[in-house]
C-alpha cells in the first residue's frame, strides 16, 4: 500500500486588496468624521462651510469691513444699497455691511464661548451626578428641576437685570443656565456607561475616581458632548439676538445682529427695509449653518447608525 503523503501546501491566506477604498485605513476620529461629512452629508458640509465663513469673518472683521462699525456719515443717512455702501446705511449714516461683519464677531464669540461653558457645566453636573448617584444625584437633579420650572427667557431676563448687561454677563448666563438644562442628557449617558464591566473592573483594582471619570467616562461620552456643543451654538446665537432685541443683551454701539433689529430698525422698517433685512438674513444663515452641521455630526457620531466596524472601517477580503 502506498503511504498517504500529508498535505504540506501552504494554507489559504486572506489579504486585503491594496490601494482600494475597501482597504482598512486607520484615521483619527476627527479625520474619519470629516471624510464621512464630505461624502455622506452634503447639507452638513454646506453648514460647516457657512460656519467657517462666519468664524473667519468674525476674526478678520477689522480687515474685511470697509468702515468702522460706529463710523457715521450724516450726509449718507438711510442711503439705499449702492456701490459705495453695498448694504446701505442706517438712520445714523453707519455702513450696514460693516456693522453686519462686526456683528458676526459678537455672534461667534457668544455662540462658541457659551456652548463651551454649557458643555463644561453639563459634564460637571450631569457626569458627577450620574456617576456618584444616591443623595448627591438627588440634590443636583432637584436643583435642575427647579431651574426647568422657569421659562428660559424669564430666567435670562431676571438674572441679567440683576448683574447687568454686557458681553461677559450674557455669555455666563446663557452658558451656565443651558449647561444645567443639558446635564440630563449627559447624566443618562454616564449612567449607561457606569454599568459596563471595565468601569467596575477599574474601580475594583483601586483606580481613583478622578482617573475613572477622565480616562473611562469622558472619552465614551465625548460624542454626546461634541454633538451637544454644535447644537448649542445655534441656540446661543438666537438667545443672544433675542436678549439684544429686548435691550438686555449687548449694549450699543457695539453691533449685534439682534440689537440691530430693534429700535431704529423697527422705526424705519418701511422707509429703509435693508436695516432689518441684512441682520435678519445673517442671523438666519448662521443659525441654519450651525444646525445643519450639528445634525450631520449627530448622525455621524451615533454608533448605532454606523454598523459594527463603521462604514469606512469595513475591510474587503479576497482569497487567492
Amino acid at each position: 500500500m502506498s503511504k498517504i503523503k500529508p498535505d504540506i501546501s501552504p494554507p489559504v491566506t486572506e489579504e486585503r486588496s491594496p490601494g482600494k477604498l475597501g482597504e482598512e485605513k486607520r484615521h483619527g476620529m476627527v479625520a474619519d468624521v470629516m471624510i464621512r461629512l464630505v461624502k455622506e452629508k452634503p447639507l452638513g458640509l454646506i453648514g460647516g462651510i457657512i460656519v467657517l465663513v462666519m468664524f473667519l469673518t468674525g476674526i478678520f472683521a477689522n480687515f474685511l469691513a470697509p468702515y468702522g462699525y460706529n463710523e457715521m456719515v450724516l450726509t449718507d443717512r438711510l442711503s439705499p444699497p449702492s456701490a459705495i455702501h453695498l448694504m446701505g446705511t442706517d438712520n445714523m449714516g453707519r455702513d450696514m455691511l460693516s456693522r453686519v461683519i462686526f456683528g458676526a464677531r459678537i455672534s461667534m464669540i457668544v455662540g462658541l464661548a457659551g456652548a463651551a461653558i454649557s458643555a463644561i457645566v453639563g459634564f460637571l453636573v450631569g457626569g458627577l451626578s450620574g456617576y456618584f448617584g444616591g443623595k448627591f444625584d438627588m440634590i443636583f437633579q432637584r436643583f435642575v428641576d427647579a431651574i426647568q420650572c422657569f421659562p428660559s427667557l424669564i430666567l435670562y431676563l431676571a438674572i441679567l437685570a440683576i448683574i447687568g448687561q454686557g458681553l461677559v454677563p450674557v455669555i455666563l448666563v446663557l452658558g451656565i443656565t443651558t449647561g444645567f438644562l443639558a446635564s440630563r442628557t449627559i447624566r443618562s449617558a454616564v449612567i449607561g456607561i457606569k454599568g459596563n464591566m471595565y468601569i467596575q473592573a477599574a474601580s475594583a483594582i483601586g483606580t481613583r475616581t478622578r482617573n475613572i471619570i477622565l480616562h473611562h467616562i469622558l472619552p465614551n461620552i465625548m460624542p454626546v458632548l461634541i454633538v451637544g456643543f454644535t447644537l448649542t451654538v445655534g441656540s446661543m446665537i438666537l438667545s443672544e439676538a433675542m436678549l439684544s432685541f429686548l435691550g438686555f443683551g449687548i449694549p450699543p454701539p457695539t453691533p449685534s445682529w439682534g440689537g440691530m433689529l430693534q429700535g431704529s430698525a423697527r422705526r424705519y422698517m418701511l422707509l429703509a427695509p435693508w436695516m432689518a433685512v441684512w441682520p435678519g438674513l445673517a442671523l438666519a444663515l448662521a443659525v441654519y449653518g450651525v444646525n445643519m452641521l450639528g445634525d450631520a455630526l449627530r448622525d455621524l457620531c451615533d454608533p448605532r447608525l454606523r454598523g459594527g466596524l463603521g462604514r469606512y472601517g469595513r475591510v474587503k477580503i479576497k482569497k487567492r
